[in-house]
């Protein structure tokens, strides 16, 4: 074959050998696409799959964990939770909009494939410098643009996006993150699996038609950006919200019958991945007839249709005999369905075109066995550079104070989270774009569901394995805030370029810090997506481990607030204060510097902060409860204040002012009413966790920490309008 066909598959000498030896003869142009596909770095993990070996993923309440669409927990009373996050990246830099919407609507599908209705959603997005000269007007395009997407979809959908994280920085300027989460609810006997299995059994294709958009996709999810693949638009895919909404609801009737065997998402890589991943795990083979596929555009070719990531497509494998009702069911919410192949027992995918055998592979080596590659690492150079940084304060401290608050990664985000419908469906209990973690109502069982969404790229890059394990540490902990006892997380681990030997050795250690904080933590791992290639003419992003925690509180009635709603509230800071600057938002703030060493983690402290926590709701000691994170007390406070419209008074106690914007971890700052303040203070001598009385909350109009001395209206204004300013 042409070898420079080849290399436009992004196939390697050493991986065109191993096809060779897997056909015993040269691939035809559509075998070289499918494997092509299905070996890309998107659907293979092939860079990646090395560091994952290891992640906890066992606990008794995991119903399934890494390997299907998404992981399943149990939330109690023979209910199932399901949930997955995901990248987008590429698509949403290249077109915003249809980016973003594909990527929800992907993620919606994943979730509602295994049996469950989609019932939340949360997002993790960074973007670049907003203010660069070159960049800034993009960034905000951007901005716009990925919001608008998913607004868009999840909205249509009826799923409420009930909360997320939003950062922005200038390694971002190249490319944006856009990471999207989806959890559902079922019964854990009604749980679904992608599998194919059956000799005769039918394949049905069903939802929408497929067309030539997004061809090419996953590939292009497998590559870094350069001048000459910058105008990728025929890459993206264009998504339909009600089409996908008529689909969630057809498969939730299907999956009452006793009809199927197995479903799949059509996702990256399209038939190609859900056919060969369907097979695989059944270790089944397949007959597909590529003529009967639903097509919304003519002349289509079966290298084409195996490709296309057209969207809102499912592949089902149903019960021999049943075809005709599981296509009554799809065609009354007026969708396509049609038998397109049958299940055998070659272990090959045959595929045909007007009965001639135009394709065949065996399906284990491509669906189980792709290329595992053992990538050079190497420790990155620029790590001699900032270890020994310290930061210092040089400003006035209530003039930080304030450009802290005015600066784009603290203060509301509300022009995002404002267009976001995030109370339909009418479970909503928390939906937070401000403070902590977001809660859903499980109605089914009267449980609470809470979970957030945690990525401090800064941290990442001065220290990849501890910047891993303090996301699942603070993910964790702020779903403890909430009185929920944190349980599972997912993962969307999104690096640089792979080829780069630096780039490498932060991922390895990135993988080494969520192993190590989930065994500790005693939360394990069930779903996840690995996004790699995050570069553009040669510079990677910071690394950027997404988590997303899990966690249940038995009665939803319960749910802790995040901030104080009424004067009088004795305001405690719980944990060690250790001066942890490196990485910090102040010095990024003050020096323009992210630099600096991190302290490890001190796990026995940070569970048993979680366990405090849970019993102290339990006990009914607790008004409100908030993470410490970015910003320090400093700013966790500022917003606490901002968003309860209520005033303070606190005295830190740091005989060095700096202290309040240090960053320490597994600390929380929690209000406590009067009534109960002796039976809290009992509480904490048993967990025997350090306790500090900053002050009260007041009817007062100010906010007072140390030297800090604001109205609330001037804390509201700058928490509450800075943001919509600058995105205009």
């Amino acid at each position: 074959m042409d070898k420079e066909i080849i290399k436009a598959h992004k196939i390697s000498d050493e991986e065109y050998d191993q096809i060779l030896e897997i056909l015993g003869r040269e691939p035809n142009l559509l075998e070289l696409g499918v494997i092509s596909a299905m070996w890309s770095e998107h659907c293979s993990y092939k860079s990646s799959k090395k560091y994952l070996n290891g992640f906890p993923t066992k606990a008794p309440w995991v119903i399934q964990g890494p390997g299907e669409n998404a992981g399943v927990i149990d939330i109690g009373q023979d209910m199932a939770a399901v949930f997955k996050v995901e990248s987008h990246n590429h698509p949403s830099f290249i077109e915003p909009f249809a980016g973003a919407a594909t990527g929800v609507g992907g993620i919606l599908r994943d979730v509602f494939t295994m049996g469950a209705r989609v019932v939340a959603g949360l997002n993790s997005l960074k973007f670049g410098n907003i203010y660069d000269e070159k960049y800034g007007n993009h960034q905000k395009y951007l901005v716009k643009g990925v919001v608008s997407g998913i607004s868009h979809y999840g909205n249509c959908m009826g799923v409420p996006t009930i909360g997320g994280e939003c950062s922005f920085d200038e390694c971002f300027n190249g490319n944006i993150l856009v990471n999207a989460f989806a959890l559902g609810i079922c019964k854990k006997e009604d749980i679904f699996y992608a599998k194919a299995e059956g000799v005769g059994n039918p394949v049905i294709y069903v939802g929408s038609k497929t067309g030539r958009d997004g061809l090419g996709g996953a590939v292009m999810a497998s590559d870094s950006f350069n001048e000459q693949n910058k105008s990728l638009r025929p890459t993206v895919q264009i998504g339909d919200p009600f089409s996908e909404k008529l689909l969630m609801e057809a498969c939730l009737e299907l999956f009452k019958t006793d009809f199927i065997i197995g479903i799949q998402d059509m996702g990256a890589a399209g038939l190609t991945s859900s056919s060969f991943e369907m097979a695989g795990r059944s270790g089944s083979g397949m007959k597909l007839y590529l003529e009967k596929t639903p097509m919304s555009e003519s002349g289509m070719t079966p290298y084409e249709l195996m490709l296309s990531e057209s969207q809102e497509r499912m592949l089902i494998c149903a019960k021999k005999g049943c075809e005709n009702q599981v296509i009554e069911i799809f065609k009354k919410w007026d969708l396509d369905a049609v038998v397109i192949g049958e299940v055998t027992d070659t272990g090959n995918m045959e595929l045909f075109w007007n009965n001639e055998l135009v394709g065949m592979i065996p399906i284990e080596p491509l669906s189980e066995k792709a290329p595992i590659l053992d990538r050079p690492i190497s420790k990155p150079k620029y790590l001699d550079n900032i270890k020994d940084y310290q930061f210092e304060l040089k400003s006035d401290i209530q003039d930080l104070f304030i450009q802290m608050m005015k600066n784009e990664n603290v203060n509301d985000k509300a022009f995002i989270y404002d267009q976001f419908d995030s109370s339909v469906q009418t479970n909503t209990i928390k939906a937070d774009g401000k403070l902590g973690a977001s809660v859903i109502r499980v109605k089914e069982n009267n449980a609470a569901i809470a979970m957030a969404i945690e990525c401090n790229s800064r941290l990442n890059y001065i220290d990849p394995k501890v910047g891993a394990s303090a996301a699942v540490a603070s993910a964790g902990r702020k779903v403890a805030c909430t009185g929920a006892k944190p349980l599972a997380i997912s993962d969307c681990l999104n690096y640089g370029n792979p080829q780069n030997p630096e780039v490498m050795w932060q991922f390895a250690q990135g993988c080494e810090g969520i192993k190590e904080a989930c065994k500790e933590l005693n939360t394990p791992v069930v779903s996840g997506n690995v996004s790699l290639y995050n570069e553009t003419e040669g510079v990677s992003i910071y690394p950027s481990p997404t988590i997303v925690n899990v966690g249940v509180l038995e009665n939803s009635s319960r749910v802790l607030k995040a901030s104080f709603d009424k004067a009088g509230v004795r305001i405690y800071l719980l944990g060690e204060t250790s001066g942890n600057f490196g990485g910090s938002l102040v010095m990024k703030i003050q020096d323009k510097k992210v630099a600096g060493n991190l302290k490890n983690i001190d796990y026995k402290a940070e569970l048993t902060l979680w366990n405090f926590l849970y019993r102290a709701n339990q006990e009914s000691l607790l008004e409100c409860a908030n993470s410490v994170g970015v910003g320090g007390i400093a700013i966790t406070l500022a917003k606490m204040c901002a968003i309860s419209k209520k005033g303070t008074i606190l005295e830190s106690g740091f005989s060095d002012k700096k202290m309040i914007f240090d960053e320490s971890f597994s600390r929380a700052i929690i209000g406590v009413d009067e009534a109960y303040e002796e039976q809290f203070l009992q509480l904490i001598k048993e967990f025997n966790i350090k306790a500090y009385k900053l002050g009260i909350s007041t009817d007062e109009d100010c906010f007072r920490l140390d030297e800090i001395n604001l109205s609330k209206k001037e804390l509201e204004n700058l928490y509450f309008e800075s943001f919509k300013e600058q995105i205009q």
